[in-house]
């Protein structure tokens, strides 16, 4: 087995930033009125800007695809090249397409040469997914090098026309034409980006990050779906797939726009969260005293305060001082955040040899969470 180190970090973040008074004029009104939910969802989140893969009259700039491949070009230089990557490995919520997969479509997009490809699907930790089958890859002498993504392009999704045709129907059944908050809800919450990992079986340059490892927890055995789409959730808490629904009732209950339900996810995502850190703890015998940062992957700061008292309840004090994020100018990115988090603090000047980094990614979709264990070297 190989030590497995991620030697470089990029990051493509499209066009400019976009702040809270700017976001429906990119994504639209419904029925041409204001939301009512956009202010409450903001003041709660605390995001102040995001980025948008779409200019203000809503025409698209980048793909997926492209939004990805740029992240992975901010890793080449005279040492490192297309040409050298031995395995592409993407993950991502919101693909271009069903098919083919995301990474052949960013591989098509890079040229180069023939290479191993992997394409994770989910939420958030499909972009963790990615990594892991990068580092399980190099660890195990499969290959010498790995390139992983996170990425999303999510606002095309959220713009107001996908659910005009909703909002017509509730119209002719004379009710109220205003969309559920289980889908409005989201629409404040979500932006654009890609996120990029150059692993390597030998540390690079001036500070490289060992991966000691990665777990991941699902409770999908115990919790029924929270967020979702391309499908919509019956009563009894099963998902309908958009394939079992008619072509009419894809845009008269935008069966492809993105939901959450949020009672389930305020109920469970702190507990669940809680009760697998200690047991990713647990079994690495690893001290919350030992880790320099915590970096948790939160879509708002409503469950940061949250989070940390459910940890200290538990017995988990990671002091507050330790904790890092760039959600306000950032925004939740999805299967990349973990990704920009990681960009970020490697390539600033706060990070010292021995440091170690805690990454923590929730995923709401049916619950699941990664922990990623890093040592600067």
């Amino acid at each position: 087995m190989s030590d497995v180190y991620i030697t470089r970090a990029g990051k493509f973040l499209p066009n400019t930033p976009i702040d809270n008074e700017q976001m429906e004029s990119f994504l639209g009104k419904i029925d041409k009125a204001a939301s009512k939910a956009r202010r409450i969802v903001l003041r709660n989140n605390k995001i102040k800007t995001r980025y948008y893969a779409l200019d203000s009259q809503g025409i698209p700039t980048h793909s997926n695809a492209s939004l990805t491949c740029q992240a992975i070009q901010t890793l080449f230089d005279a040492d490192f090249s297309v040409q050298d990557i031995e395995v592409l490995s993407c993950g991502t919520s919101t693909p271009d397409c069903l098919l083919p997969s995301h990474a052949a479509m960013v591989h098509g997009l890079l040229q180069g040469k023939s290479m191993e490809l992997n394409s994770s699907s989910g939420v958030c930790n499909s972009g963790i997914n990615a990594l892991k089958y990068g580092f399980l890859s190099v660890k195990s002498q499969n290959s010498r090098n790995a390139v992983c993504t996170g990425s999303e392009r999510v606002s095309m999704w959220l713009r107001s026309d996908k659910y005009e045709n909703e909002i017509q129907a509730l119209k002719q059944l004379e009710e109220q034409p205003i969309i559920a908050f289980k889908k409005d809800f989201l629409r404040w919450m979500l932006s654009d980006g890609a996120g990029a990992f150059l692993l390597e079986n030998k540390p690079r340059g001036k500070r490289s990050l060992k991966i000691e490892w990665i777990d991941f927890y699902s409770f999908a055995h115990q919790l029924e779906t929270c967020m979702y789409a391309g499908g919509d959730k019956l009563s009894n808490g099963e998902i309908k797939p958009w394939c079992d629904y008619s072509t009419e009732q894809w845009l008269s209950e935008s069966v492809f726009s993105i939901k959450q339900d949020v009672k389930l996810l305020n109920e469970n995502i702190i507990q669940k969260g809680v009760e697998s850190l200690h047991t990713t703890l647990e079994k690495h015998q690893l001290s919350p005293e030992k880790i320099t940062y915590f970096v948790p992957h939160v879509s708002s700061y409503f469950f940061i305060d949250k989070l940390y008292e459910g940890f200290v309840q538990q017995g988990i004090d990671i002091a507050k001082e330790k904790w890092f994020t760039n959600l306000p100018f950032v925004g939740n990115v999805g299967s990349a955040s973990a990704y920009l988090l990681i960009e970020e603090l490697l390539n600033s000047n706060r990070l010292r040899i021995g440091d170690t980094l805690l990454l923590s990614v929730p995923e709401s979709g049916r619950f699941s969470y990664s922990y990623t264990l890093l040592t600067v070297v």
